[in-house]
């Protein structure tokens, strides 16, 4: 990933990594010495990408599969980063529930973080489920619920820190909503447009716990321009490294 600055391994069958989670990364505004944590993580690549542009920091992944929990933690040792205080971790669970043994675990005193992202699963799983295990945990929740995700993580993070979702735009309106109703504001929506004059069928929601600011609709970001290829802005993020434009 990043061009060759971050070793990534993965699954060579079932459920391969996509872009969220390294947009994802992009957008967190976290500084050296903060804390992040990430749930649903996989194998990793949110929290690598993340550690990566930003030195310092220190983050916990929460992942529901065995496996992949086992990969991840596989992935975070064998990317040496040069800032002694880069830590990262993983904690096996199954969200929306989350282990209370966390706070135990979490780098600051209160055991909230200073950013939590999440990227959850929001496929019905009345739908056609995929034939692979894995595939279908990351991507259908079980309660059809991503709102409970939200809910959840609200309550992990430190106030005047932020939460963030890459999430499907059909939902967008419930989670911005459940944010608002779990004491988050400053809500801000950075949509992912596929190609130039193409609707957004992803989009990024960011918001401050505690935050009173007023929403924000952001410029976004067009990932392909109309020969498939990726925009140059996109490959600044996903081969550079650099944070999302407009963020």
């Amino acid at each position: 990933m990043l061009n060759g600055r971050l070793r990534y391994t993965q699954f060579r069958q079932g459920y391969r990594t996509g872009l969220e989670p390294v947009l994802m990364a992009a957008a967190i505004p976290a500084r050296g010495g903060e804390t992040i944590l990430e749930a649903g993580c996989g194998a990793g690549a949110g929290l690598l990408c993340l550690a990566a542009r930003v030195p310092g920091v220190s983050g916990i992944g929460l992942e529901a599969d065995a496996d992949t929990a086992e990969l991840a933690a596989h992935n975070f040792l064998n990317n040496p980063f040069p800032d002694s205080r880069t830590r990262l971790s993983i904690v096996q669970a199954i969200l929306p529930t989350i282990p209370s043994s966390l706070r135990a675990k979490a780098p600051t005193a209160n055991g909230r973080f200073h950013h939590v992202m999440a990227n959850p699963p929001w496929h019905s799983v009345h739908g056609t489920p995929s034939p692979d295990d894995r595939r279908r945990l990351a991507l259908s929740a079980e309660n059809d619920d991503p709102q409970a995700w939200i809910r959840a993580l609200t309550r992990w993070v430190l106030p005047g820190g932020t939460l963030t979702f890459i999430i499907s735009s059909a939902i967008a309106d419930r989670a911005c909503q459940t944010l608002l109703e779990n004491g988050c504001g400053s809500l801000q929506l950075y949509p992912f447009w596929p190609k130039p004059g193409r609707e957004a069928k992803l989009v990024l929601i960011q918001a401050i716990h505690g935050g009173k600011g007023i929403f924000r609709l952001r410029p976004g970001l067009v990932l392909h321009e109309e020969d498939g290829r990726f925009t140059d802005a996109t490959e600044r993020v996903l081969r550079l490294g650099e944070a999302l434009p407009g963020s």
